[in-house]
């Protein structure tokens, strides 16, 4: 036991050793040093190798940004660099993800810009950028969620302004697309490539919600009409055919203030808009604003002429300078038995220039009219033999119009109104209840024979019977029309 227990007590030292440890201990114990030095530096540089070895499996390799001389995507705006990133980590990843992306590498584009976010999570430049990944591959939905992070953390980001326009465009969202272009080109004016695709991308709005609402109203469907002008309007504001368009459909649906603030919208950007000026004048005139109308009438007559319009403008004329005349007058049309006083103010009125070529020299001599509403118009067919006083110079004011009457003012004013008078006169009508050697007789066939009045039943021509307002209203409309040039 002693001998087993000696025995392992005398064993080698170094048994266990590795052999180069040993054969350094060995050299040691003899003296040499220099042998000793080499190989601990031996033995320092393969534990350096090995773990610079280590280190390179575990970190990524940086392959070189390649030299883009033709970016595959001219379009993009690259983001600006802050100034507080100016010359960091994040900017250098960053400039190395423009690369590849412009190169078209796009997987390693993507790489370098979400290494940019995770050494700098406020690098709202990368955010932007990876927004424009998404669209290099093609997938705008995917796209604009980095376009709006970008915008959360710089809202006046320009290049992820123009990005969000583009997925929105990409998403058929062209207006809300025209919300960032515009956006951006307030940020930075000097994007005139964006200027000139907004310009497209309104035109193309307007004419396609144009189609939309021409479509629409023609089919009677009004509610989208009306809806389809008014995104067409969101998208060029300054088109004055567009609120005519949708005034017109406004009119349809009796919203005639919305379609009168449509129209004078309209005219306020084209002040030769003649149609829209039309279109004013006609609402302004079922308005009852006869001086409105006249003034909108009158300017589009200014800009171009009209037959239309001419005639729009002077029924508006006649029937201002009806609203200015007395009551009694406006209310002839109504009467059952015309009066003489109404008789001669229908003729003063509408048949003025005829009383002056049928003037005669001297004012009549009318003893029973003053203070009557219809004086000056009584003198005036007085004094030109239209319908003359009775023998005691007795007007008789309210005495009421008999057919033979009237017929005598009709021949008296149908000399007046040209050469044609001669054939009228000439006439010789056969009546079954005036015979040709009555008075009234040579003016009723005249009357007739013109066509200003017509005869009864049987061929008669009724001498007696009371004229009433609506008759009378007639036969001066058909005198005014034969007296026209």
């Amino acid at each position: 036991m002693f001998q087993a227990g000696s025995s392992r007590s005398h064993e080698d030292p170094d048994q266990g050793v590795p052999a180069v440890a040993r054969s350094i201990g060995a050299r040691a114990k003899a003296g040499d040093n220099t042998f000793l030095m080499r190989k601990c530096t031996f033995v320092a540089a393969a534990f350096t190798v090995a773990v610079c070895v280590l280190l390179g499996a575990c970190a990524a390799k940086l392959v070189p940004a390649p030299v883009v001389t033709t970016p595959k995507f001219p379009d993009f705006v690259r983001p600006i660099v802050p100034p507080e990133f100016a010359n960091s980590p994040a900017a250098a990843r960053h400039a190395r993800g423009w690369a590849f992306l412009e190169s078209g590498d796009l997987r390693t584009a993507e790489r370098e810009f979400a290494a940019a976010l995770a050494l700098a999570p406020a690098f709202h430049p990368a955010q932007a950028s990876l927004g424009y990944v998404e669209l290099a591959r093609s997938d705008a939905k995917a796209a604009l969620p980095h376009f709006d992070r970008a915008l959360e953390q710089q809202a006046g980001n320009v290049a992820a302004l123009v990005g969000r326009g583009d997925a929105l465009v990409a998403l058929n969202r062209q207006g809300d697309a025209l919300v960032a272009f515009d956006a951006a080109l307030a940020a930075d004016g000097s994007l005139t490539d964006i200027r000139r695709r907004v310009e497209v991308l309104r035109f193309r709005g307007v004419e396609q919600g144009l189609a939309r609402g021409r479509a629409a109203a023609s089919g009677g469907r009004l509610d989208e009409a009306r809806a389809a002008y008014t995104a067409a309007i969101s998208s060029s504001p300054d088109s004055p055919f567009l609120y005519r368009e949708l005034a017109g459909v406004e009119r349809q649906q009796g919203d005639v203030d919305a379609a009168l603030e449509h129209l004078r919208k309209a005219v306020a950007l084209d002040a030769g808009d003649t149609k829209s000026l039309g279109q004013i004048g006609e609402i302004l005139e079922s308005r009852f604003d006869f001086d409105g109308a006249e003034q909108a009438y009158v300017s589009a007559l200014a800009l171009e002429p009209s037959a239309d319009i001419e005639k729009r403008l002077g029924d508006v004329r006649a029937r201002v300078a009806l609203s200015r005349l007395p009551p009694e007058y406006r209310a002839i049309s109504q009467k059952a038995q015309l009066t003489r006083a109404e008789l001669a103010a229908l003729i003063g009125i509408r048949l003025g220039s005829l009383l002056q070529t049928a003037r005669r020299g001297g004012a009549a001599l009318i003893t029973d009219v003053r203070g009557h509403w219809a004086a000056t118009w009584i003198m005036a067919v007085a004094s030109a033999g239209v319908v003359e006083p009775f023998a005691n110079h007795a007007f008789q004011p309210r005495t009421v119009v008999r057919r033979t009457d009237l017929a005598q003012a009709v021949a008296h004013l149908l000399t007046r109104v040209g050469a044609r008078a001669n054939a009228w006169e000439s006439a010789r009508l056969k009546f079954s209840d005036l015979s040709p050697t009555h008075l009234a007789y040579r003016a009723a066939s005249v009357a007739v024979a013109s066509g200003v009045m017509t005869p009864g039943d049987g061929n008669s021509f009724q001498p007696s019977r009371p004229v009433s307002g609506a008759e009378a209203i007639d036969a001066i409309g058909r005198i005014e029309v034969l007296a026209r040039p």
